[in-house]
């Protein structure tokens, strides 16, 4: 890919993450990798019914645990919670609100009852974020992001894309860190 341009370079930072980094070690997660609790009380994604926290979000058999204002200290949060989070909270919701995606979020969201389905749902909105920042161009990098973002309507869209590769990059390494820890505990 030719970097020349802000958009291909911003495009280029997360592209190669993804397929250098993230992908590969997403590779073979198993739905005991991803339902796994690392510490009493954590938060993930389960079947309608059987979450302890606050509020079950979600509009199909699988919700996931949240709670506004979160917890001080948050609860620990497994490998499905995590990707629900990016899935729902970084990608989708970024996705309805600036490209075109319906709208979405953690109430009405259908999460992932194994391991290859949220994968494949991760893949999907990451697919489209990508497509969705390629779309901007220079023009719409230097663009408000707008209502969306709420307070931060004001900041450029290359803010809110600066912000989003950094949350994938942030969670998604959380979501390896699980894996090697379930790996190493599981001996």
């Amino acid at each position: 890919m030719n970097t020349s341009t802000w958009n291909e370079q911003l495009r280029f930072q997360i592209t190669m993450h993804w397929e250098e980094q993230v992908r590969p070690r997403l590779a073979g997660l198993t739905d005991a990798e991803y339902f796994w609790r690392p510490a009493p009380g954590c938060w993930t994604v389960h079947p309608r019914g059987e979450g302890t926290a606050a509020i079950e979000g979600g509009s199909g058999d699988f919700t996931i645990d949240f709670e506004f204002p979160e917890p001080s200290p948050p609860p620990m949060t497994t490998i499905a919670w995590r990707l629900g989070h990016v899935i729902v909270g970084v990608l989708a919701m970024r996705n309805a609100g600036h490209f075109g995606r319906a709208p979405v979020d953690y109430t009405t969201f259908d999460y992932a009852g194994t391991a290859r389905d949220a994968l494949h749902q991760l893949d999907t909105e990451y697919a489209a974020w990508l497509a969705g920042v390629e779309g901007l161009g220079e023009d719409g990098l230097s663009a408000p992001s707008g209502p969306a973002e709420g307070p931060w309507a004001e900041y450029p869209m290359s803010t809110l894309v600066l912000h989003i590769h950094r949350e994938l990059i942030h969670h998604l390494a959380e979501v390896a860190l699980l894996r090697d820890l379930y790996a190493h505990t599981q001996c």
